[in-house]
């Protein structure tokens, strides 16, 4: 099946009370998991990198996004709509390297930025993306990091719908309790803060940090226009506690293949993918998202969305 445009399958969420979860890989077996997860469930997903952590200046040498890139092909093969996008960049560099590579979705992050500074950023991405047909998906307010004494900075309303007007963005990603890389406990969400902004804000929201997101929330929040979550740290716990409970059984002189590569029993890789699998469908089910896929409207509007789409050339 082509690429299904972001913007699509949001739409369809919206309108049919469910959300659509972007699960965030790193390598291919994490992607693998993402693909594998939707597929067996019947279930919309958006599956794609982050530019951020492509980027991380912690990175020992520079990634090469054609690599990341390549791994579109496998998400053409599902049997199931998926969009493409590269999360949470602020590099106008690399977003517009994105699109010439395949990715049909971006996501601007706003960290550091002046508000005038974004608004510039997302107007001249939006500007590139809407010929390509490549949805946009920006953020106001910020994300408080677990840890990090820093309170963040709650998005008002006011502030979303005229950002909105004056971008032209597909989905918006919002600030109401929700934080980045929790690994324990859960985020308090303000819903007064939601319904505020959905009153206002007529394109799908987004929550990133999914990971500590209240589940018993997510019902409500879908209800004041959220369709999309996004979960990362969830997955890697899942991944590394796969990986460690089965490289537990390997120690040298033993033969290093049937752990590494063979994918039989025994490789840890697919250790990983297994748990993350796991954890990728626990997410889909809890969002309402398993069995969308079979619905024809959306399929439809895949199909015949990825077959105009055209990324050849350069931006």
């Amino acid at each position: 099946m082509p690429l299904a445009s972001m913007k699509t399958l949001l739409a369809d969420a919206l309108a049919n009370g469910y959300a659509v979860s972007y699960c965030e890989s790193w390598n291919l077996e994490s992607l693998q998991s993402v693909l594998e997860a939707a597929s067996e469930l019947g279930s919309p997903v958006i599956a794609g990198f982050s530019g951020r952590f492509l980027l991380d200046h912690g990175r020992t040498r520079p990634e090469n996004l054609k690599y990341y890139a390549g791994m579109a092909k496998a998400i053409e093969d599902s049997p199931v709509p998926v969009a493409f996008l590269l999360n949470e960049s602020d590099s106008f560099s690399q977003i517009c390297e994105a699109m010439d590579l395949g990715f049909n979705a971006v996501m601007i992050e706003n960290e550091g930025l002046s508000l005038p500074e974004y608004r510039d950023l997302v107007c001249r991405v939006v500007n590139l993306a809407v010929r390509r047909n490549v949805s946009v998906e920006a953020q106001l307010g910020h994300l408080p990091m677990a840890g990090d004494p820093a309170p963040g900075e709650v998005t008002e309303a006011a502030s979303a719908k005229a950002f909105v007007a004056e971008t032209g963005v597909d989905a918006l990603a919002v600030s109401v309790g929700n934080i980045h890389l929790l690994t324990r406990g859960r985020a308090p969400l303000h819903l007064d803060v939601l319904d505020a902004i959905h009153a206002v804000v007529d394109i799908p929201l987004v929550l990133h940090g999914g990971t500590g997101f209240p589940r018993e929330y997510a019902a409500a929040a879908i209800k004041l226009g959220v369709a999309k979550f996004n979960f990362g740290t969830v997955l890697k716990q899942a991944f590394l506690a796969g990986m460690n409970e089965r490289l537990g059984a390997y120690a040298e002189p033993m033969n290093p293949h049937p752990f590494l590569g063979m994918g039989g029993p025994q490789d840890v890789m697919i250790a990983g993918r297994e748990a993350m699998s796991v954890q990728v469908k626990e997410i889909l089910m809890r969002f309402g998202s398993a069995g969308r896929a079979q619905q024809p409207g959306l399929v439809s509007q895949t199909l015949k969305i990825g077959a105009t789409h055209d990324y050849a050339g350069s931006l």
